[in-house]
């Protein structure tokens, strides 16, 4: 048998455009579905394409499902990886293993495995040969294709009691609660922007579980069947409806619920832009920011914060922790209401 290509531990080998710099900021990779020896080939079945990211694509489309499906296509084709070149994120994927390099890490592993890419699509080689569907809710996007998994980056393999797509929306999140389990301790006061989505759901239910009975759980959220969601899992101690891109309504709902006080961790899990000087203002001095959300800029987080002379430490959101895939699978397991919620959201049967 001939012996397989070598590929590096990053990746710089499938780098085509600019040589010299890693997958994630380089605008072309090689897709090629061969792999080298230190590389997981997988057979793609299902994206879930980043907030931002789709909710850019169905602006830009006019909330047509097929101009979004061309997109996509499109990005592909040219890029050799989904990287919205607008909002600079990609989502993830799950699939089968078709190949396994004999360098490759994941020795558990078979050929035939579902596994999750826990890292983002804006890296990952990939070329699509079709779309069947695309959820214009969710964000997830039923394809063929293939897909490159580098030795260096995180896997999971999907567990059999919960369902594909269900397991996929809380993966590509799966670093929020393993963050908010880090930094939030017991009797603090906590908000989470964006409550209602996938990523906030998650944070509120780990920020309750650190903070205690003690603690102060804020939720931040635009939608009103987003807050009655959230209100029917008792994570929250106040349950406020606020458009996060208004600074001045947060910090007003803010000081109002905390007596002045505000927030000791704020946590940006919006969707959207514009929502980075709303985070700075609902955060104490010395209190931390949290940007989780990839819609966030961070040179206006950055200026806008020295701007109004608010002294808090900011974070940029990292989706990878250790165990965080396993931590966000467990929520579902714990809280039925979550799971419930997110079951309904992503039109998969209960059971």
């Amino acid at each position: 048998m001939k012996p397989k290509k070598k590929g590096h531990r990053f990746g710089l080998h499938r780098v085509l455009e600019p040589t010299g710099v890693l997958p994630q900021p380089s605008w072309k990779l090689d897709p090629e579905p061969v792999c080298c020896d230190n590389e997981l080939l997988i057979e793609v079945t299902r994206l879930n394409i980043d907030s931002a990211s789709f909710n850019q694509m169905k602006e830009e489309s006019g909330v047509d499902p097929e101009g979004v499906k061309e997109r996509i296509l499109s990005i592909v084709r040219e890029r050799g990886k989904m990287h919205n070149p607008v909002t600079g994120s990609g989502g993830m994927l799950i699939g089968r293993v078709a190949e396994i390099g004999p360098a490759f890490p994941g020795r558990e592993l078979r050929p035939g495995d579902r596994i999750a890419a826990l890292v983002s699509l804006s890296l990952t080689p990939l070329s699509l040969s079709a779309i069947q569907s695309v959820d214009m809710e969710t964000g997830q996007v039923e394809v063929c294709g293939t897909a490159v998994l580098f030795a260096s980056g995180p896997y999971a393999v999907l567990p059999d009691d919960l369902p594909e797509p269900l397991a996929l929306a809380v993966l590509d999140v799966c670093g929020a609660p393993a963050q908010v389990a880090r930094l939030v301790h017991p009797g603090q006061t906590v908000a989470v922007m964006g409550g209602g989505g996938k990523s906030g759901l998650l944070s509120l239910y780990q920020a309750r579980k650190q903070a205690g009975a003690e603690g102060r759980i804020l939720a931040l959220e635009a939608g009103a069947g987003a807050c009655e969601a959230i209100s029917s899992l008792n994570v929250a101690d106040h349950v406020i409806r606020v458009d996060a891109r208004d600074p001045v309504a947060v910090l007003e709902a803010v000081e109002q619920a905390t007596g002045g006080a505000l927030a000791d961790l704020t946590f940006n899990c919006v969707n959207v832009p514009g929502t980075e000087l709303s985070t700075v203002l609902a955060t104490r001095d010395g209190g931390t920011v949290y940007h989780f959300s990839t819609a966030v800029r961070f040179t206006t987080a950055a200026l806008g914060a020295e701007g109004l002379g608010k002294d808090v430490h900011m974070m940029i959101g990292n989706g990878f922790a250790p165990g965080h895939a396993e931590r966000a699978l467990e929520i579902l397991r714990e809280s039925p209401g979550v799971r419930a919620i997110l079951e309904k959201r992503y039109q998969v049967t209960a059971g």
